[in-house]
């Protein structure tokens, strides 16, 4: 008898939960989603439950409190959650085969999957706690001496004892699986599904512009590796004066040291809506990415499904989707000569630039929407429910 996976899916911010609960409802595969974010997706009532302590005790941390307060909030209140968690899985969880949660936020209904025996999942952003904390420490140590991982010990300690209960971890990218095997992870638990992305908004574009133009999008940080896209960029604007860089995000603390030195050399936009990014991708010669540490990031996809040619680390994720002169670049991400050449490089021959968008629009953006991405989930849930 083939058993029908039935997911409860639960966090208290949304990271790509929510699409991802989307698709599994249109496969009849969502029991329920639990979180503290509103229900922007617009999931059936009665197949949604919101945690309402830590959505009030977080909401002053969300419109008011500086970036460092509000990620710190995350992990203060996380005892509001494990609360509330414990109390549905007792009273209120409904039925279910399988239990799904971000790593970090899963014991409560693990400690629940244990008695009855439903598959235990995790959803890992990033790579395994050991290598998260490493490769983003060695950044903070080299260019904001003092300056310490924002996330607190105890999370690094509760991700882990997590990962060891796990019948199933997922991870975005090779990177990431090859961190967990790295430290101890039994291979057979990890399943690699990168990112999907929604294709009703972010379109390829039709042409290459003439001015060289280069995006990065996500946190102006030390572990997405801006300190190394910056030097680069410099080298770029050497060989096309007309160059131009744009970044998407805002500072992160780990970077203020380097901020001061940077700032003017880059067109600065803190955030846009989805439909404004996509907008601004069409219109870019290629992405850039040379992050120290990630599971693949929405924005790298988003860009391939736009068409975009990537230059991106093994450490970021790229080697996933991206073959080197294929897709785009592979780089060395602490290596700004090595970045500046992929960028003069990838924006000197509009031909090649426009074939290479073609490919990343095959691999990150045909056949790779949220339902895709689910339906991906959906087929591994049933061999392991099955097996």
């Amino acid at each position: 008898m083939i058993t029908q996976p039935l997911v409860l899916m639960g966090t208290t911010r949304a990271w790509h939960l929510p699409q991802t609960a989307l698709g599994l409802e249109r496969k009849d595969a969502l029991a329920s989603l639990w979180m503290s974010d509103k229900n922007s997706i617009r999931l059936p009532l009665q197949k949604y439950a919101r945690c309402w302590p830590y959505h009030f005790a977080m909401k002053p941390f969300y419109h008011m409190a500086p970036q460092v307060w509000n990620e710190r909030a995350t992990y203060i209140m996380i005892g509001l959650w494990k609360k509330w968690v414990r109390e549905r899985m007792a009273s209120k969880s409904p039925k279910h085969n399988i239990v799904h949660s971000v790593v970090g936020f899963a014991s409560e209904m693990f400690d629940a999957a244990d008695k009855t025996g439903a598959l235990k999942v995790l959803d890992c952003p990033n790579s395994h706690p050991t290598s998260y904390y490493g490769f983003w420490q060695r950044e903070c140590d080299l260019w904001c001496p003092g300056e310490r991982v924002p996330i607190p010990w105890w999370m690094f300690s509760r991700m882990n004892r997590e990962l060891e209960r796990a019948d199933m971890i997922v991870v975005q990218s090779l990177f990431c699986r090859e961190s967990m095997i790295w430290n101890g992870v039994p291979e057979h638990k990890i399943f690699v599904n990168p990112m999907g992305v929604d294709t009703s908004v972010f379109l390829p574009r039709s042409e290459v512009p003439d001015k060289p133009q280069f995006i990065s999008v996500g946190t102006i940080c030390l572990r997405k590796g801006h300190q190394y896209l910056f030097r680069a960029f410099e080298k770029v604007r050497r060989r096309l004066p007309g160059a131009e860089l744009i970044c998407v995000g805002n500072y992160k603390r780990d970077f203020r040291m380097e901020r001061p030195r940077w700032e003017g050399t880059f067109t600065h936009i803190p955030t846009l809506t989805h439909p404004e990014l996509a907008s601004l991708l069409r219109g870019c010669t290629a992405f850039v990415f040379p992050s120290q540490e990630e599971g693949i990031a929405r924005a790298q996809i988003e860009a391939l499904a736009s068409g975009l040619p990537v230059i991106g680390t093994h450490e970021g994720g790229a080697t996933t989707l991206i073959r080197d002169g294929e897709e785009g670049f592979i780089v060395r991400g602490r290596d700004p000569d090595h970045i500046a050449h992929a960028m003069i490089r990838i924006a000197s021959d509009s031909g090649e630039n426009m074939r290479m968008g073609n490919n990343a629009y095959m691999k990150g953006g045909f056949g790779n929407s949220w339902q895709d991405y689910s339906d991906r989930l959906v087929e591994e849930y049933r061999k392991r429910l099955n097996s």
